[in-house]
Parts: structure tokens; sequence; C-alpha cells
């Protein structure tokens, strides 16, 4: 009989550890027959989410250069590294996608599913002869153990469970009961005849209830609300032409409502940076690393996020920045660079003394880096009216998809380098077990996740200058930052503002856009919250000594290796788990070629976890010769 694993889940990250047992099966089990079961209701590759039966106007906000399944030279892992095509590459090679492999294109969602079949039918192509695999378009309903301590894996397609020695938890982002005033919300909108969209999967939803010309409020102004708005716009038959200075004019189709938009923020992300440096790269980590921070604070118990890290982490984004402004345009400062560096590495980031050597070096204002006017635009401002407001917020969005479009701008892209820099140091710094629980979660998960997404994580410019234009075209008004709701039962309506006015509008319709954020105890996916109300999960719980207890909702898993903690916080030797469900926050759906990215070292640590395991267990009964790579079926 041979070993088994399952994985549960068979997207991108499913595909990765996937891709990395059997990179590894062969030094690990040598001699060793090994079973896999790939489990997963949408097609295995793409998944959910890049499934190919979904709107070819859905794209991703990644370019395609900088997407890649496949480990390379740079990758610092223990397990071989296995080459393959990054997404541009892959397309050069496949009829209909000569565009993608021009690198800077940001391709539709199903196209990125094509390349997501295409790695998975490598990997298995691929795969020693001894190794078996099966995969199951179903979904994984329970998990339990049978007398024996094996598991058993209870499929929706079938009576009798897999039977398996080790299981693997990729499941992605997951759906969930809504809260409290969601239900609240729900319930109005049922008794008052309205229309009420909690968090959800905008390419997942039927939007048919938002009708033309009606105003909608929209709170939430990330990338799910730029799916929302493709979907009500130019997938109902509305166009975009080019007007004669470069900007954008939609013709609409008379099928689309008006959104009313609003956010925290009170702006969209920050468009995808569109061009190459213009200077010479900057040498990072430069003064914020795992390293750096483990020698300074060598002799401390606990750390503070804003008082101990973010002066080094802002002085490194900073480092980036200024790096780039100096090699890439001498002609915007007074002093060359190794004068400015020289001096900049002796000072603490937001000083008199560094304020002023940046003032004295770039006269121009608008060239200089500003945390504050990045993260809060419109923090402190008051506007007498909407109309004033919405003006504001289209000249931000206006002036960001220049910054991020425009060469001349190009310090942008190495401030945002270097923001990659400082967020691929941190899961080392937070494993170190240093930082305070009060400040990982509200500074670390809380404010600086939030930014980094904000800064690094937005859409493609060409989807801001369709903004613009829906904007111009009356389709879309903006509330502006700390948006409100409320159900307005005397009037039978929904009522939204924001902070920077007065001036609130009632709608009929009312949609939250944005993903849903489950916990082990309100999420819909019946497996892992069997596992949680069996006691074979640990809701992830941190605290400090001075009393700051929080409860996370997610699954604790082992920082070293992944495993899943039961109830008691025991290790589990058999069941590892990896996603956005989990406590390993740092993690990425895609990785970057040429940049030792953090998915793949978690997925090869998880894999030589897994088998190792089953090196040491006690079910090696089996002892056939390992046959070449790529023999045998499937």
């Amino acid at each position: 009989m041979p070993l088994a694993v399952a994985v549960i889940g068979a997207g991108p990250r499913g595909t990765g550890i996937l891709e990395r047992l059997l990179a590894n099966v062969g030094e690990l089990l040598p001699g060793r027959r090994l079973h896999v079961d790939v489990i997963d209701p949408y097609p295995a590759g793409a998944g959910r989410v890049w499934r190919a039966d979904q709107s070819p106007l859905m794209l991703m906000n990644v370019a395609a250069r900088n997407v890649t399944m496949f480990t390379d030279e740079t990758v610092r892992c223990a397990g071989p590294v296995r080459p393959g095509p990054a997404l541009d590459e892959w397309a050069r090679t496949v009829d209909g996608h000569e565009d993608v492999g021009t690198g800077s294109v940001f391709v539709d969602r199903a196209t990125q599913g094509e390349y997501l079949s295409a790695v998975l039918t490598k990997v298995l192509a691929d795969k020693p002869g001894a190794v078996s695999i099966t995969v199951h378009e179903t979904a994984a309903l329970r998990l339990t153990r049978a007398e024996t301590g094996r598991q058993l894996v209870w499929l929706a397609d079938r009576d009798e469970p897999l039977v398996t020695d080790v299981v693997v938890l990729a499941l992605g982002h997951l759906d969930g009961e809504p809260v409290k005033e969601e239900r609240l919300f729900a319930d109005f909108a049922d008794r008052r005849d309205l229309c009420y969209m909690p968090p959800c999967y905008t390419a997942d939803v039927d939007l048919s209830a938002l009708l033309p010309g009606e105003n909608v409020a929209v709170r939430g102004f990330g990338l799910a609300f730029i799916d929302l708005m493709v979907l009500l716009t130019e997938a109902r038959g509305g166009r975009y032409e080019t007007r004669a200075d470069g900007w954008l004019r939609y013709v609409p189709s008379g099928k689309e409502p008006v959104l009313h938009v609003g956010s925290r923020r009170g702006v969209p992300y920050r468009a995808k940076i569109d061009y190459q440096p213009a200077g010479t790269p900057a040498p990072l980590p430069r003064f914020f690393s795992a390293e750096i921070v483990a020698e300074r604070f060598a002799v401390r118990r606990e750390i503070d996020f804003y008082t101990d890290l973010w002066p080094d982490i802002a002085k490194e984004i900073g480092w980036g920045y200024y790096h780039e402004l100096f090699t890439g345009h001498p002609d915007r400062v007074e002093v060359d660079w190794p004068r400015f560096a020289a001096r900049y590495t002796d000072l603490v980031w937001d000083s008199t003394e560094m304020r002023e050597l940046i003032a004295k070096a770039v006269p121009d204002e608008a060239d200089r880096l500003d945390f504050d006017a990045m993260d809060r635009p419109l923090d402190g401002e008051r506007f007498d009216c909407l109309d004033d407001l919405h003006e504001r917020v289209r000249a931000h969005v206006r002036a960001d998809v220049a910054q991020m479009t425009d060469p001349r701008h190009s310090a942008e892209l190495g401030a945002y380098l270097a923001m990659l820099s400082v967020h691929a140091e941190l899961p080392a710094i937070v494993a170190s077990g240093k930082l305070g629980a009060r400040a990982y979660i509200q500074d670390m998960r809380g404010w600086w996740f939030r930014f980094f997404e904000y800064a690094s994580s937005g859409p493609p410019g060409m989807r801001l200058r369709q903004l613009i234009a829906l904007a111009e075209a009356g389709l879309v008004r903006f509330l502006g930052a700390d948006m409100w709701v409320l159900a307005d039962e005397r009037e039978g309506c929904f009522r939204v503002g924001g902070a920077a006015t007065d001036e609130s509008i009632t709608t009929r319709a009312f949609v939250e856009a944005r993903l849903p954020s489950p916990t082990l105890h309100t999420t819909t996916n019946t497996l892992l919250r069997g596992l949680y109300e069996d006691g074979a999960a640990l809701e992830e719980v941190l605290g400090d000594p001075d009393g700051y207890t929080h409860r996370s909702g997610l699954l604790q898993v082992s920082e070293l290796d992944f495993r899943v903690l039961d109830a008691a916080g025991a290790r589990q030797a058999d069941r590892f788990a990896l996603g956005p469900y989990t406590s390993i926050r740092h993690f990425a759906t895609f990785s970057r070629p040429k940049s030792n990215a953090n998915s793949f070292r978690q997925n090869d640590v998880l894999a030589r976890a897994v088998l190792d395991h089953l090196a040491r267990a006690g079910h090696l009964t089996n002892d056939v010769p390992w046959p070449a790579a790529g023999s045998g079926g499937t």
C-alpha cells in the first residue's frame, strides 16, 4: 500500500505545494510509493478565482512579467529548484496570447487560469513514476480519524471516505456567515423591499437587482469595487473612447446604475506602476532586515512596531525612493547621491536634521516622500457639499494615475521596491516572538498590512483612468473618507455619507465591496468548522503580559512548518495548512520571478515536513525502486 497525502484545495497554493512535494519526494522518500489525492470543487490549477467561466473583463492586478509558479536560482530553500516559464514566457508559446508575452500586460483571470492549468499539467507530467495522483473535482466536507489513526476525508460526491496519512489544507479565501451588522442590514432590506449585498466575491454575484439609473451606495474602494465597477458598466454594454488629451471618455449603454462609493481612506488603491527604473537599483535591504532587528534588540524581550520598527521601515522605504530620485532624475536634486546618502545614513527618519537634509537637497516639495499624505490623502479636509468632495477625489485619482504611469515619477517605483523588501523581512521578525501582541495585531496586521495593500496591490492604471471617465460621466460619485451607512427606518432607505461633509444621500441599494472575513466560528467551510468544533483545530489567541488579549478567528498553525494545532495547542504531525484563513499572514497568491519569493519557501518547508513525517511514520511497508522523473502514469 502506498503512503497517501490529500491536498485539499487545488488553486495556486495547492498546486504550488503539490509541485514541492514532487520535487522533494525522491530525496526524502527514496524507494517508497506515494499517492496524492488533490481535491477541489473547482477546476484543478485555476481553482475558484481563476476559473474559465467568468467575464473576460475581470483582470489580474499584476503584470504578466511579475507572475510565476516556478522556483528559480534566487529561492533559498532546502529542496531542488525546478524552473519553469513565468506567465509572460508561457504566453509567448501559446496561440492567441502573443500580446501577453510583452510582459507589461494585465491579463484577464481566465487566461491566468489557463496558465495555472498548464503549470499543473507540467507538474503532473514531471512526477516521479512511483507517485500516483488522483484529482477529485468535488468538495471535501469533513475530516475525521479512523481507529487506526489514519485520516478520513469525506467528499461530497461519494459515500466512502478517502483514507490518507497526511492532509494539507490549501483552501484559499473562504466564505462566511454574515456578522451582526450584515444581518441587521439584510433584515432591514427584507422588511423595506430594498437591496443589500453583503461582502462576497464580486465575480460570483448576480448583480441584476442593481437597476439602470438608480443610486447604489458602495462601501469599499479596493479591488472588489473595481470588479463591481466593471461589471456594472462595460459588462452592461458601455465602452470607452480615447480623447485627444489621452484621457478616456465613457459612452454609456443606458443600463448602468450610479455608484456612490466611499471607504475608510476615501480613495481607491494606488494604481499599479507602469514603468521601469530610470536610475540604478537601490541596494536592499539597507536599514531594515530580520538580521538588523535581531542584532539591535538582542537584549530586549519585547519590541514595539511604531517605536522600534517603523523608523527603520520608513527610512528603508525612503532609501529606495530617494535612491531612484537622485540616480534617475539628477536634474531635480541639489546634490549628488553619494553626498546625500552618506548624510541620510547617519540620521533618524523624520528627525529635524533629516527633514532639513531632504528640504535642502530636494527643492520641489512634490518630489519629497510624504507617508501621511500617501496614507490618508483626505485627512482633515472638509467640504461644503458632496460635489466639492467629488471633485477633490477625482483630482486625487487623476494625480495618482499620473504618478504611477509617468516615468518622471519613477521614485515611486523605488519606494515600492523598498516596501517589498520590508514586507519580505517581516515574517522572520514575527517568528522571533519579540513583537508584542498588541503591536502585532493593531499595528502590523492592522495599519501596516492595510497601508501595504493600498500602496502596492492596486489595479492597473487603465482601471483608474476608467474610474475618472465614469466620474466625469456622472456614473460614479465619491463619498470620501470614513464612510458611514445607516438603516433609515423613517425614510425606509439606506442613508450614507462620510466625515468630510455634512451632506448625505439616500439609496434603495447598498453593496459591501469587499471580501468576507470569516472566522473558525463563522466560516461556511464545513471541514474547517468541523475540525474546530471537534477540538482538532485551535483559534489563534494572542496576548501581552499587561493583559491585552486578541482572538483573531484564524486557524492556529505552527510558524515553523505550518502544522495545524489542536484545541490543546499541540502540533498535529499529519495535518498542515497555509492560506489567508491561518495565523500565517505573510503570504502572496503569486510570486515575482527572481525575488526569493516567500510563497516558494513556505511551500517547500511544508512539503518537506510532510515527506519527513511520512518517512518517520510507521506506515513504511513498501520498498519499491524509485523510477526516473516523468515515467509512469497518473
